[in-house]
């Protein structure tokens, strides 16, 4: 137990109003130690089999079917797992709006504001490389976070975008199947995970953030397609953020309807009579603040669906890519090259997405063809594995130069025997990619992103 928070006044006032008798078990809430977790990347490794891999204990989180809690002692940031994409810390919570939005394969799915990536991630592993998902935040920063995320994950199928979301509404109205808005919000719901949020609520408190949201969601309304679903979250208990958002949804566009969805017997309704929205709170259970709504949108007639399809030009690429290529098993679904200066990436003929927006990522990024010579990238690397790559160096987990490899050294490895005795060769951790190497010789040049390195 650590010492409570000190909450402002009129944030405690509110916070008695909206819970009534169970304040003061909120308020102890308040002193116990946020909870830490991850989340299994089922694009790359069942649950099960990652709970049974770990080197480390961890516990089921109860309403997430792919999500543990670990405990503090632990540092899975520090384990060649992580950087073998295998998991997402993420807080039990967080995971929670992702999990219950019902994305299936083949689907366009949005993530609105996206960054760094915890919820975006799970939809992509959720499309199960079939579809496509667009991942948007309108800081740059922020979204070269979010695609490292991403990438990392071994996610072939997405699409970065650092652009404002009124312009992606204007541009592809009714574009997407699924949409997540996961809104800029107070953040009193972190309150306990990070203090420092207190002053940024003093500062920019729910009447700031209420504004930005009305727009937020009305424009991923516009963005999901007739049938859609769209998923709002936000980390706050104010009702002006979340439930009168959710009315002022059902107001403005009256084709969008509230929907239940998977339960929780620690799941709070929400309020102001709409029931089938869903609150957490830390005292209830393991995770820290969170509202959720899911809404539909009706159907119509086909005639009235616009289905405009941008049609992909396929682009030739170099003699020494195509023969590259020949080794990888890529599993995109009608493929499509487009070739872009020096750099190569791989797209769905089936996508649409529209030029003229801001792009940090094209589809799966393959690697740069300059001198007669293809290299391929770290991106196309963290999507493949020894039954989709015919050549891989395999390295158990506890071999210590899994950790010089990820540390940019070069290694010794006559003592493996990959596919080919030299060339270009995927370092793979009990099975799961790492990165690249050049093998001559019986040594490995190290080919491991310098951006990605361990430190």
């Amino acid at each position: 137990m650590r010492d409570t928070i000190q909450l402002p006044s009129s944030f405690a006032k509110k916070m008695k109003e909206l819970l009534g008798g169970e304040y003061e078990a909120y308020l102890k809430s308040c002193g116990e130690e946020p909870r830490s977790g991850l989340r299994a990347n089922r694009w790359k490794i069942p649950p099960d089999e990652l709970e049974e891999k770990l080197p480390f204990g961890v516990k089921r989180v109860p309403w997430i079917s792919n999500g543990f809690t670990y405990d503090s002692s632990a540092q899975p940031s520090r384990d060649p797992y992580y950087y073998a994409g295998l998991y997402y810390l993420q807080e039990p919570s967080a995971m929670t709006p992702a999990s219950r939005l019902p994305v299936e394969p083949g689907d366009r799915v949005l993530d609105l504001c996206a960054a760094p990536g915890g919820k975006a991630t799970e939809l992509g592993a959720k499309l199960q490389g079939k579809g496509l998902l667009a991942a948007n935040d309108i800081s740059s920063s922020r979204a070269r976070a979010l695609l490292k995320n991403l990438e990392l994950a071994g996610l072939p199928n997405i699409y970065v975008l650092s652009e404002d979301p009124e312009k992606l509404a204007a541009r592809m109205p009714e574009f997407f199947d699924k949409v997540l808005v996961d809104a800029p919000c107070s953040g009193e719901g972190m309150f306990r995970k990070d203090p420092s949020m207190i002053r940024s609520w003093q500062e920019r408190g729910p009447e700031y953030y209420c504004e930005i949201q009305k727009k937020l969601i009305l424009q991923a309304a516009d963005l999901l397609k007739p049938g859609g679903m769209l998923m709002y979250s936000t980390c706050t208990f104010d009702v002006r953020e979340d439930e009168e958002i959710v009315a002022w949804l059902l107001k403005k566009r009256p084709k969008m309807r509230l929907i239940p969805m998977e339960g929780y017997e620690g799941f709070e309704p929400g309020r102001l009579g709409l029931t089938d929205c869903v609150r957490i709170f830390p005292h209830r259970m393991a995770g820290e603040g969170h509202f959720l709504a899911l809404f539909a949108k009706e159907t119509a007639d086909l005639s009235e669906v616009s289905r405009r399809e941008a049609v992909a030009s396929p682009a030739g690429i170099s003699p020494e890519a195509e023969e590259f290529l020949k080794g990888c098993r890529l599993g995109v679904e009608d493929p499509v090259f487009d070739v872009k200066q020096e750099r190569i990436y791989l797209k769905g003929k089936r996508d649409g997405m529209p030029e003229g927006l801001r792009y940090l990522r094209t589809g799966l990024y393959l690697g740069d063809c300059a001198r007669r010579r293809f290299e391929p990238s770290q991106a196309l690397a963290m999507t493949l594995g020894p039954d989709t790559y015919d050549s891989c160096i395999l390295l158990k987990r506890e071999d210590p130069r899994v950790i010089r490899y990820l540390k940019g050294e070069t290694l010794d490895v006559s003592d493996l025997s990959p596919a080919r005795k030299k060339g270009w060769q995927l370092v793979c951790v009990d099975g799961h990619p790492l990165g690249w190497g050049k093998l001559a010789g019986g040594m490995l040049k190290n080919k491991y992103s310098a951006g990605w390195r361990w430190q």
